[in-house]
């Protein structure tokens, strides 16, 4: 029997995510969460199989994974409720997990609601195999390239003239955790890497405006315990927010698909 999945958030990602379920009937996605007051609107565009709520308690009693699409603050604001109730939270905003009182408050909650907190891949890939490695690897470096316009909204825009550039160029160097913390909107696959290998103060991010990148590009290099690890992701942007890979909607695809019968890879 498929396990009934909800979404929190209708922005660019869910979007995608819902257009993909609608021409997939393989897949099964019961609710959306909005914000207060947009649940109207939102029922019109998603149609009559997907249902739109505005509150975490109208989930049905039998949703077994709710998956975040909608931010840092959403993660903060509906993750312990949703594991405290027993059912599985997946996010994408990772980089949320970069503030050590919520981590601890998401894990207190996975113990009291005998649920998992699961970190979706995104954009990147290798991720699997940064986890299998894990503490035993010494180093771990993550490199982001994406055009400068992708870097609008961000503190790079303090720091650069993003109109400007003409070669790549860092606008930004330091720990996965200053990353995912300064940078929330562009810098989950930071936290992601980081949570899957040697944590946030000991992975070095370098975050590249390069005009010359085709869509958003992500490498990791580690090393460590007999490992040399490299790998090298590039992924169109969505075309309604070229701050998000692409492959990051096809990410949460994924981990809908996972609640079906059959084979899991």
């Amino acid at each position: 029997m498929t396990r009934s999945v909800a979404l929190i958030g209708y922005g660019a990602i869910a979007q995608a995510v819902c257009a993909a379920v609608s021409a997939d009937r393989a897949l099964r996605l019961n609710q959306v969460l909005v914000r207060a007051g947009k649940a109207a609107s939102a029922q019109k565009s998603l149609g009559p199989h997907i249902l739109a709520i505005e509150r975490i308690d109208q989930l049905h009693d039998d949703t077994a994974l709710v998956i975040e699409c909608a931010g840092h603050g959403a993660v903060r604001q509906y993750g312990p409720a949703v594991l405290q109730r027993g059912i599985d939270f997946a996010i994408v905003s990772a980089g949320a997990l970069a503030d050590n009182a919520l981590h601890q408050e998401l894990a207190d909650a996975c113990h009291s609601g005998a649920a998992r907190l699961q970190v979706l891949p995104g954009a990147i890939g290798g991720i699997d195999a940064i986890a299998a490695a894990g503490t035993a690897l010494d180093n771990v470096i993550y490199t982001a390239r994406k055009p400068p316009q992708s870097w609008n909204g961000s503190p790079a825009d303090q720091t650069h003239d993003l109109s400007r550039i003409t070669k790549a160029t860092p606008v930004f160097e330091g720990t996965a955790r200053e990353a995912a913390l300064g940078f929330p909107k562009n810098a989950n696959v930071v936290a992601t890497v980081a949570l899957a290998g040697i944590g946030f103060d000991r992975t070095a991010v370098s975050l590249m405006a390069d005009p010359h990148a085709r869509g958003n590009s992500h490498e990791i290099k580690a090393t460590g315990g007999g490992y040399n690890l490299r790998y090298a992701t590039t992924g169109a942007a969505l075309v309604s927010n070229p701050k998000t890979s692409a492959l990051t909607a096809q990410s949460v695809i994924r981990a809908i698909r996972g609640q079906a019968p059959g084979l899991i890879v």
